[in-house]
């Protein structure tokens, strides 16, 4: 674990792009991480980047950052292009919930949706084929639909506590995949804005943030009739998405931007989920933590969790009393609350250190993930 601290109001003074960070010197945060925020900061064009206390080791480079740069570099963004968040309000009061009749009917989530897509498609001017077998599905991984219970909010915000809400999670599946997977040899290295290669790329990536979007309202939907309620969208935040802002590229990877006044972030199974207002510190490139962050990663988890059939049976509910619809047992041990830093923690960090301040909390009650019919993806 690094215990590197830096004020959230300065910034590192090193050759390269400058680094702030985020967090306090108690962040759970992988020395390893923050070699690789150092080794991207000497990328070529990098000119700041801003790391958040969900910071954690990731494939080309850190999750959990906002990287400004003159160049563009695909795989800052990752193979899942738009992933974010999306936060809708129900029409369904807390009262009549019934657990085990919505465990019962949100397994529809796991069959595809059989719903017409031609009409959304029309109106986003996406192709008709474009994934669309894929729409309104989950994936695998750390995504989810989960229905939440409020626990605490500020007495300026309208929501209800007498309500439930629904966090979904979720991306651009194959799509996103597709897009990163056909940028041409040596885009790796940093891509010129002005080449045609690099519109291309731009165009395309949009495309999927805009399909990933469209993913998180269509399974909230299917949720919602699942659950036989209306919802209203409170807010829609991506956290993998490139963005021409601050006078440069900023490249997000599970950083979510903060430019809408409120922003989700998702805690485990063990802790709470917030409500994000970000303070709007320059130093934040227009971005805020999106999640808890890994403290493991998926490989290291299945010797760190018993797998007996009773600790599997626990790790489908929850510290607050909820539900976990997820029957693919490597994938409850990788996602168990341990892989998990504390949403807790990682709020009190954004708060300290000036970047973002909790207005909600979040309890889970049913989280969505996976069936046996769903198969793994």
């Amino acid at each position: 674990m690094g215990n590197s601290v830096l004020d959230g109001r300065s910034s590192a003074v090193r050759s390269g792009g400058t680094i702030t960070k985020f967090y306090t010197s108690t962040a759970w945060v992988e020395g390893r991480a923050e070699q690789q925020l150092e080794q991207v900061a000497g990328w070529p064009g990098v000119r700041q980047i801003a790391a958040f206390p969900d910071l954690h080791p990731g494939k080309y480079g850190p999750v959990g950052c906002t990287i400004l740069a003159d160049r563009i570099y695909p795989q800052l963004i990752g193979n899942d292009i738009g992933c974010g968040m999306s936060l809708f309000r129900l029409d369904l009061p807390v009262r009549k919930f019934k657990m085990e009749k919505a465990v019962r009917r949100m397994r529809v989530l796991s069959a595809p949706f059989s719903g017409s897509t031609r009409h959304r498609f029309e109106q986003a001017g996406f192709a008709p084929d474009l994934f669309a077998t894929s729409l309104g599905t989950i994936g695998g991984g750390n995504h989810f639909c989960e229905i939440q219970t409020l626990a605490e909010c500020d007495a300026d915000l309208d929501l209800d506590k007498s309500a439930l809400y629904l966090l979904v999670h979720s991306g651009s599946r194959g799509l996103g995949n597709a897009v990163l997977g056909a940028v041409p040899t040596g885009a790796f290295s940093g891509m010129d804005p002005d080449k045609i290669a690099s519109q291309d790329y731009v165009r395309h990536h949009d495309t999927a943030v805009l399909w990933a979007s469209l993913n998180r309202q269509i399974i909230a939907e299917r949720a919602g009739e699942a659950l036989r309620t209306d919802l209203e969208l409170i807010v829609d935040a991506p956290h993998n998405l490139l963005t021409q802002e601050c006078g440069g590229w900023l490249h997000r990877k599970g950083a979510a931007r903060a430019v809408s006044g409120l922003v989700p972030l998702a805690g485990s199974r063990a802790t709470p989920s917030y409500l994000l207002r970000p303070a709007g510190h320059p130093d934040a490139l227009l971005s805020t933590a999106h999640g808890a962050g890994r403290r493991y990663d998926r490989s290291s988890m299945h010797g760190r969790v018993r797998a007996k059939r009773s600790d599997i049976e626990a790790m489908q509910r929850t510290s607050f009393g909820g539900r976990i619809i997820c029957e693919d047992r490597d994938l409850l041990i990788e996602e168990a609350p341990l892989a998990y830093k504390s949403s807790l923690s990682v709020v009190a960090d954004l708060d300290t250190m000036g970047a973002a301040k909790s207005v909600a909390q979040f309890h889970p009650l049913l989280t969505f993930k996976k069936t046996r019919e769903g198969g793994r993806s």
